[in-house]
């Protein structure tokens, strides 16, 4: 639901040229792909699909077909560390960089939030503004990394979608990837929140809805 709605938001401001999708062997990338090949097709935009198999082949964490089992519980919790996919957003971005300058486009666009701080090394500011360094100075075209939501947390987003016309119906956030949301895992407990905060109606059928833990408290 976030890249869905980096896309919308995209749209809002720039002219956008392709949508990548990346499917590197995670447990929900055959749930998260279709939809975004709806909405690239939704706004006119061509969709091509990358497979990175070789990443749940080499790497380590439970987010992929080869990991073990998706922990429940909040996204902040430790637990949700099983789910990080080592260094990935820096080779989804260098890939999405070489196809950004092969086809004429000036950024690469990233849905990075505030959420994701915590638990993901490759979602923090101080990775992006890294990465965008190296993504401009490593190209002709001095793509830029575009990170609309990297001060916005996941209510926030919902709210800026909810105000482009987002159908959130039709996105993918289960780590689980089965039938239905199951409602339990982390990314399922922040989608459920997320909504709860927005004050917007959370349109996702899921397998079962248990009470929202509280999120857990910073250490000191």
């Amino acid at each position: 639901m976030d890249s869905v709605t980096a896309l919308y938001e995209a749209r809002a401001g720039h002219v956008v040229t392709g949508v990548l999708g990346f499917h590197y062997g995670s447990k929900h990338n055959d749930r998260e792909l279709p939809w975004a090949r709806h909405h690239a097709g939704r706004l006119g935009v061509p969709f091509r699909e990358v497979r990175l198999g070789f990443m749940s082949d080499l790497f380590t964490s439970n987010l992929l077909r080869s990991g073990g089992e998706i922990p429940e519980g909040h996204y902040a919790e430790s637990s949700m560390k099983q789910t990080v996919v080592p260094f990935r957003n820096a080779i989804l971005l260098t890939i999405a960089t070489g196809f950004a300058e092969s086809i004429g486009a000036d950024g690469v666009v990233i849905a990075a939030h505030t959420g994701d701080h915590t638990i993901y090394p490759d979602c923090r500011e101080t990775f992006m503004g890294a990465m965008g360094r190296a993504m401009e100075e490593g190209t002709y075209a001095g793509i830029k990394l575009l990170r609309p939501f990297i001060a916005t947390d996941k209510a926030g987003i919902v709210r800026r979608g909810a105000e482009l016309g987002v159908d959130y119906a039709r996105t993918w956030s289960c780590y689980k990837g089965g039938d239905l949301h199951c409602g339990r895992c982390g990314t399922c407990i922040e989608r459920r929140e997320a909504f709860q905060l927005a004050g917007v109606r959370d349109p996702t059928e899921y397998a079962s809805t248990p009470d929202l833990p509280s999120p857990p408290k910073s250490p000191g």
